[in-house]
Order: C-alpha cells, then sequence, then structure tokens
C-alpha cells in the first residue's frame, strides 16, 4: 500500500462520503474505509455526489462495525480533531502530518487518518485508538470543518508531499516566449515612431526616457504573439494618422 487509508468513521450523510471520494480522487488516493455509516451502505447519495470517476473509490471502500476493527491492520493512525479531548498526544498540522505519513509508508508501515462524524467530531475512544492528532490551523473562533473540506484539505497535504509540482509556470496558448531580440526590434520600432512625433522631449530627459520604455519592455514576459500584436497595433495607428492627414489636404 502506497497511500494512507482515509477511515470515515461513522458519517452521517452520504453526500459527505461522496464529496469525500472526489476530494481523494483529485489528489491521487483511493484507499477509504467507512466505519458504521449512519445511513447504511451501499449509498445512492455519496455516488451521486461522487460524480462520475471518483465513485470507483466509493465501489472499494470497505466498511467496518467498528474504528478499532478499521485500523487494525495499521501502524501509525492520525486522527483529525479540533481538540485533543483531555487526551495526551502529539498534534501536527496537515502538512507536517502528511510529511511524516509519507515518510512511513515509503518504510513499509501502514497508515491511516481518521475523520470523525459531521455532528460532532470524533469522540474520546476513538481518538484513544489514534498514535497522532492532526490539526487544522483554522480561526479559533469557528474551528469546524466540513468532512468533505477536511478530507480535501488533508488529501492536498498527502499530494504536495508525494507529487513534485512546479510552484509557478506560464502557460503559452500557441505561441512561445518572445526573443530578446524580438523584444529589441519592437522596442526600436516604437522608440523611432515616438522620436518622429517628438515624444521625447525636452531633449534633456529624451535618455532617460527611452531607457524606461526598453525597461517596460523588458519587464513584461512578452510573448513572440504579443510583440506582432504590438507591432501591428502601432503601424495601423500611424496608417491612420497618415490616411487623416492626406485628407486633411486635400482641396
Amino acid at each position: 500500500m502506497k497511500e494512507p487509508f482515509f477511515v470515515l468513521v461513522r458519517p452521517q450523510m452520504g453526500e459527505n462520503i461522496g464529496a469525500a471520494a472526489r476530494a481523494m480522487l483529485n489528489f491521487g488516493l483511493a484507499s477509504m474505509r467507512l466505519v458504521d455509516p449512519r445511513d447504511g451502505w451501499p449509498n445512492q447519495r455519496a455516488v451521486a455526489m461522487a460524480s462520475g470517476a471518483a465513485g470507483r473509490v466509493l465501489d472499494n471502500a470497505v466498511v467496518h462495525p467498528t474504528t478499532a476493527e478499521a485500523v487494525a491492520d495499521c501502524t501509525h493512525v492520525y486522527a483529525t480533531t479540533a481538540r485533543s479531548r483531555d487526551l495526551t498526544k502529539r498534534v501536527l498540522t496537515p502538512e507536517a502530518a502528511m510529511a511524516e505519513a509519507a515518510d512511513r509508508i515509503a518504510k513499509g508501515e501502514k497508515v491511516a487518518v481518521l475523520f470523525g462524524p459531521e455532528r460532532a467530531g470524533l469522540e474520546n475512544d476513538d481518538i484513544a485508538l489514534a498514535n497522532t492528532i492532526v490539526s487544522v490551523p483554522v480561526n479559533p473562533e469557528f474551528a469546524s470543518l466540513n468532512l468533505g473540506q477536511c478530507v480535501l484539505l488533508t488529501a492536498y497535504e498527502w499530494r504536495r508531499h508525494t507529487v513534485e509540482a512546479e510552484p509557478a509556470r506560464m502557460e503559452f496558448a500557441g505561441t512561445e516566449p518572445a526573443s530578446a531580440v524580438e523584444v529589441q526590434k519592437l522596442g526600436d520600432h516604437y522608440e523611432e515612431r515616438l522620436d518622429e512625433v517628438g515624444f521625447f522631449f525636452p531633449e534633456t530627459k529624451a535618455a532617460g526616457m527611452k531607457r524606461t520604455l526598453r525597461n517596460m519592455w523588458s519587464r513584461l514576459d512578452l510573448t513572440r504573439a504579443d510583440v506582432q500584436l504590438l507591432h501591428g497595433m502601432l503601424r495601423q495607428i500611424l496608417r491612420r494618422r497618415d490616411a487623416v492627414e492626406r485628407d486633411d489636404g486635400q482641396p
């Protein structure tokens, strides 16, 4: 098993089970266990909410009568809760917990994450079975998370620690970055035309104005399509100006 088991303890609404399944599959998880779901199993409302592909998470979900049985084969159990319920436990953020879980699983351990029922969360007897508490650093004045939200957040942190993702990227829609020489020629074009109409005035400030304009072009991270568009805009403006001047010069 290369991923943690997400164990929904006594979930009350089928819609929330379906939402949890969607959240899990969003981040590459498919191992769901259910403990005594209130409305029985299978649940058509869960299937409807899972919406398509995430239905396979529900198809493979294993139902257990008790939390103890659901985690019996696991070597480390995390319990998601907003409070420790007067039990002495190590408490981690979801980020730290999933980083640790990934390390444990890589070493061959079986890991489970408990999520409590919607009304009041995990009970003391459930938390007592866990090795570690996972606590989301939420607003203390409104600490309650929906079951699906909690699963989504935890699953996201799991994927962050197991799948390398670019922190930032640029999507090029049918184009590519403009080369330095293309940007330079664009600058030449604008500088030449602006010079013709006396834009760089007074002369004592002309050099600085030109430098500022060049710096602007280089700062924009232009694509080749952008450069072509800006050339075309300027040409069209000049054509229109020349046409107006010709019309004005007619007798």
